[in-house]
Parts: structure tokens; C-alpha cells; sequence
């Protein structure tokens, strides 16, 4: 796109086309529901894809949402099928079903996560829970939502007070007052920008990529909380092998005390 296109674009129209993109994902793997006979399953859902970890409903996914974002010509990154236009002056960010395993059992968290990023970093994110609708929203200076409502994360300080989400399990006790594990860090994320839980550590070590969490970084900034590489690297890095361990919390004081507890990377 052009920098005359790029000038001229509204932060509105970068909203309309996660939208329209998220449209195109939802009719997609709703046909793909449908049997032989038109009705509803969801045994196709557990087919895989063509590498290890992947669903055929990733790479179906991942076709509807090419399909508008080509159209708008926007650059791209899409953990399914890699980057395209990188040198685009706006990159949209996507993972087209996250949290695919739970898709595939039929657990009500897993997730369309789209984030447009600009020169200046993440611009608006659109994170949609694909089992129940719940969409979470917002854009750089201008606040965070939940279907449509301002949200803001918790005040919670210590992990001694928080309900802390879980990518993977630590060697240790990490000193949380209860912990989840949900298998969706872009949902999982959401969940701390709208006070839901406290904060969100990742146990894996380097297995998260960009589409996983710039969604749910804007989101927890705009409503008020933090997050941050456990290593200090920038999360803000486009690329498909980028890989970061993030760490949230809704206070800073419990970031700290979340990254301390999980420890470097190495």
C-alpha cells in the first residue's frame, strides 16, 4: 500500500477490515461444520494439517482470512503461512485459530487473533473467541473492550492475591493464589485486560510467536496493565521466527514479581 494510502487511512478502516477478516474465518469454519448431509460436526475438526501441531481448520482459517487481507493490500504475517509484504506499511499480524486443540475437543476457548501494526507498533486488534463470540477489541490510544464495553485489568499486586494463567508449568511453585492452564494465550491475555484473572506467565521458554500475543499486548495496554519479554527482548518484532516468552500481570509490581519467580529463559 502507498504512503498517499497509508497517510489517508483511519484507524476506522483498519478496524472495518479485522472485522471483515474475522467475518471471513467464522463463515469458513462454519461450512467446514457441515457434513455430507448438512448437518453439524465436528469430527472433520481433528483432521491435521501438514506439520506437526496443525489442524486443517488452521489452514482453512488461515485461507478466508488471505483472502480479505490480500484484497486490501496489506502486508501480512500469518502463523500458518509465514509473511507476505513485509516491507507493507502495515502488517497485520494473524493467528487464525488459536488455540486449534481445543477447537478440536470441543473447548469453548480458542480464537481468531488479528493485531495491524504500523511503524509506530501494534495500531488495533481484534481477538474473537470463535466458540462464543466474545470480542475483544482496541486501538493504540483509544482504550480496550469487550464487545464493545471499556474494559480495565484488576489491581492486584502480589501473586500471594492473584489467579494467574499458564503456558506450559513451571519447575516450581511460582507463588500464585490459583493458577489456570487454557491452551490459548491470545484468549488468555483478553482475559487479563478484562480483569478476569491477574496475569499470564509463559513455562515454555521461547515458544510463543508474534500472532500469539501482539493482539492481547494491546489489549492489556489499553486497559491499563503490562507485559513484557521474560528475557527484556522487544515483543514488537515481526517475523516467522520470532519466538518470545511473555510475561503479563495488571500492576507492574506483580509483573516484577511474576517475571522473578519464572526466572531467564536460559
Amino acid at each position: 500500500m502507498s504512503s498517499d494510502a497509508s497517510d489517508s487511512r483511519s484507524v476506522r478502516t483498519v478496524q472495518l477490515l479485522l472485522d471483515r477478516t474475522v467475518a471471513a474465518v467464522v463463515g469458513a469454519l462454519a461450512k467446514d461444520r457441515l457434513d455430507v448431509d448438512g448437518a453439524e460436526s465436528d469430527s472433520s475438526w481433528r483432521d491435521r494439517g501438514e506439520r506437526p501441531g496443525q489442524y486443517r481448520i488452521d489452514l482453512v482459517a488461515d485461507a478466508a482470512a488471505l483472502s480479505v487481507l490480500r484484497s486490501a493490500g496489506v502486508g501480512v504475517l500469518s502463523e500458518e503461512s509465514g509473511m507476505e509484504d513485509r516491507g507493507n506499511d502495515l502488517i497485520v499480524v494473524v493467528d487464525p485459530v488459536d488455540g486449534s486443540t481445543n477447537a478440536s475437543r470441543g473447548l469453548p476457548w480458542y480464537a481468531t487473533s488479528l493485531c495491524a501494526v504500523d511503524a509506530e507498533g501494534p495500531l488495533a486488534a481484534l481477538v474473537v473467541n470463535l466458540a462464543t463470540g466474545t470480542r475483544y477489541s482496541a486501538f493504540r490510544g483509544g482504550g480496550a473492550f469487550r464487545d464493545g464495553r471499556p474494559v480495565r485489568v484488576s489491581s492486584v499486586q502480589r501473586p500471594a492475591d492473584a489467579l494467574v494463567v499458564l503456558n506450559g508449568y513451571p519447575a516450581q511453585h511460582l507463588g500464585w493464589r490459583q493458577y489456570r492452564a487454557l491452551g490459548a494465550t491470545a484468549l488468555d491475555l483478553c482475559a487479563v485486560a478484562d480483569g478476569s484473572v491477574d496475569g499470564t506467565v509463559d513455562c515454555a521458554g521461547d515458544a510463543l510467536g508474534p500472532w500469539d500475543y501482539l493482539g492481547g499486548v494491546l489489549l492489556i495496554g489499553e486497559a491499563g496493565g503490562v507485559v513484557a519479554d521474560l528475557d527484556g527482548r522487544p515483543l514488537v518484532e515481526l517475523g516467522h521466527g520470532v519466538r518470545r516468552t511473555p510475561v503479563s500481570a495488571a500492576t507492574s509490581q506483580l509483573l516484577d514479581a511474576l517475571m522473578s519467580a519464572r526466572g531467564p529463559t536460559g
